[in-house]
């Protein structure tokens, strides 16, 4: 349990919620940021969850850096030191081995909207809204901003956000794909949890498609699919291979009970 960052786990359901906690903002200081990188590492070895939900809370996800740590910034290294300590707690929470889902109510802004884009999935409620508003500071996202976003949604798209620093309201993030649902603001994070109760249902070979998905990325092509066919072979060492396919022989598609290993 940190100051900003609390780790809240249903044994049962196999789902962890990260609760960003730091009224009235929830603005990402250094400090909720360095708790956020020691939860996912304790997340990383935890094979009892399979998935996680990150909640600002029912009035706002998280409204960016705390601007007010910015002056204490002396020059160019410094600022570089800061921009990697942000960079390197996100893709702790992006390399999960979980199935990941924001739930975003209120403001996701410039570090608030790049922490959700850290995660596999994200649930609007109506209210959300997103944005990168960096450019108005005279700066430029410092969290993965400028990368992840055009990844999402696009690069033409990802420019004119980054570029305005405009908000982005949920109707328009789920019509652009920066969001895969919207819902009413009371029903965001019931529903995030419902969702991630289920990717938590699923087989070993979920976290598998996940790390291929995502390192595939940045490979070539012809790389890609090699790494894909490994881990495919990786799936046939499991216990869920053999559950999954001797259940569709028994009783048909979708009725596996797996265990995630």
């Amino acid at each position: 349990m940190g100051d900003f960052v609390n780790l809240e786990i249903d044994s049962e359901s196999g789902v962890a919620t990260i609760r960003i906690e730091r009224p009235p903002m929830n603005a990402i200081s250094m400090q909720l940021t360095a708790e956020l990188n020691d939860i996912a590492g304790q997340l990383a070895e935890d094979q009892g969850i399979g998935a996680v939900v990150v909640w600002g809370g029912p009035k706002i996800f998280a409204a960016g850096a705390d601007i007010k740590e910015f002056p204490a910034l002396q020059n160019k290294e410094e600022a570089v030191e800061f921009s990697m300590k942000l960079h390197n707690a996100l893709l702790a929470l992006e390399n999960l081995p979980q199935i990941t889902i924001s739930a975003v109510n209120g403001y996701a802004l410039g570090g608030g909207c790049e922490l959700a884009m850290a995660t596999d999935f994200r649930f609007a409620g109506e209210n959300a809204v997103f944005g990168q508003p960096e450019v108005l500071l005279g700066i430029l996202p410092g969290a993965g901003g400028t990368q992840r976003l055009m990844r999402l949604i696009g690069i033409t798209k990802a420019k004119e956000i980054n570029y305005s620093g405009r908000q982005v309201n949920a109707e328009e993030a789920l019509e652009i794909g920066l969001v895969s649902a919207v819902y009413p603001d009371d029903d965001c994070y019931p529903q995030a949890l419902e969702a991630a109760k289920e990717y938590a249902k699923g087989p070993k070979s979920l976290q598998h498609i996940k790390k291929v998905m995502m390192d595939g990325l940045a490979l070539p092509l012809e790389d890609a699919i090699k790494l894909e066919a490994e881990a495919f072979g990786d799936c046939f060492e499991t216990d869920d291979r053999l559950i999954g396919v001797q259940s569709f022989l028994d009783h048909g598609p979708g009725r596996a009970t797996f265990t995630r290993k």
